[in-house]
């Protein structure tokens, strides 16, 4: 079967490898759809943490389920998603009900080849049922997990001010579920296209540039002097995350979605007096998948329209990276398989 590689920063190769076969406790599933993920984006450049090369990429899969071992509720031909972090079951976390941050965790296309294959052999206990969305809707369940999983860590109140800073895909996804949530959204991000999207597709009422020189100022007007309660990171930028503890108002919670290589560095009595909560939120749990796909199925969201670009899987490694630049209005591209 054809595969696609990243044999190191800047470098794919398209290569022929041996098709997954069945085995115990093993689910292949054909490939339909994969979304490019800033994970890859990172990769590609050379800037993903806990990354290491060659590697086949991608994580936000779908497709159809051909071949399962010890799955009874699925059946062949059914069109599934999965869960890509593999856990160990036994660590610490995984007792704690937390497999998203297992010691041992193997991240699909991370720590482990991933599915930019035609076929990918995957854990049974991972699989996803379709519910009767689209390849394009489970391909993006996972992102938006992602997003949905970083809100329930912050336990968002109805009627707060939540600002999130970064309107990526996984920007966009914490957003969504931000105002799901009952939140009132505030949108941060250099790039004012994202930003319009945000207005006219998402409905957020309030979006500030990070560029500009009064960000205090702006986000001071719009929460009436209180500053927002809640503040995402979904960007992994380290001046962008070290400027996020400025945005916070007195009490509020600091939830880092975004990861970059760095130390992070704040002014201690600032966060100190305001009594912050600084947390990470990694990856998701299948609470957090379960609960996107009840919201793609009740249309509360329509991902679909973070999809501005699309490109059979033979062209990916001629156009991957034009989608690093940012005049091309890139949010979602997404592959397609036959």
């Amino acid at each position: 079967m054809k595969a696609l590689i990243c044999n190191q920063p800047g470098e794919f190769a398209y290569i022929t490898t041996e098709k997954p076969q069945p085995a115990p406790q093993r689910a292949i599933i054909q490939i339909k759809r994969i979304g490019i993920c800033g994970t890859d984006l990172h990769a590609f450049e050379g800037t993903q943490p806990f990354f290491q090369y060659p590697r086949i990429l991608g994580h936000e899969l779908s497709g159809i389920l051909v071949e399962a071992d010890n799955a009874p509720e699925f059946t062949k031909g059914e069109a599934v998603t999965f869960i890509p972090y593999f856990s160990c079951g036994t660590c610490i976390a995984c007792r704690s009900g937390k497999p998203n941050c297992c010691t041992q965790i193997q991240v699909c296309g991370v720590h482990i080849d991933g599915g930019m294959v035609e076929y990918l052999s995957v854990p049974s206990s991972t699989l996803i049922h379709g519910q009767g969305l689209s390849f394009d809707e489970l391909a993006l369940v996972e992102p938006l997990a992602i997003g949905a999983h970083g809100i329930r860590r912050a336990n968002v109140i109805a009627g707060e001010y939540v600002l999130v800073i970064g309107a990526g895909p996984i920007g966009l996804g914490a957003m969504e579920f931000a105002r799901i949530a009952g939140g009132k959204v505030i949108a941060l991000d250099i790039n004012e296209h994202r930003l319009r999207f945000c207005q006219n597709k998402l409905g957020v009422a309030h979006t500030v540039n990070a560029l500009d020189t009064d960000v205090v100022e702006q986000l001071a007007e719009i929460t009436q002097g209180d500053m927002p309660t809640v503040v995402i990171d979904a960007t992994g930028s380290l001046k962008a995350i070290n400027n996020g503890f400025r945005y916070m108002a007195h009490g509020a919670r600091y939830i880092l979605i975004g990861l970059q290589k760095g130390d992070i560095a704040f002014s201690h009595p600032e966060f100190h007096k305001r009594e912050g909560t600084l947390m990470s939120s990694r990856n998701a749990t299948r609470q957090d998948f379960e609960h996107v796909i009840s919201c793609l199925k009740n249309k509360d969201i329509d991902p679909t329209t973070y999809i501005t670009h699309r490109v059979p899987f033979d062209e990916v490694k001629n156009q991957f990276e034009s989608w690093l630049n940012p005049e091309n209005g890139v949010i979602k591209a997404m592959v397609e398989l036959p």
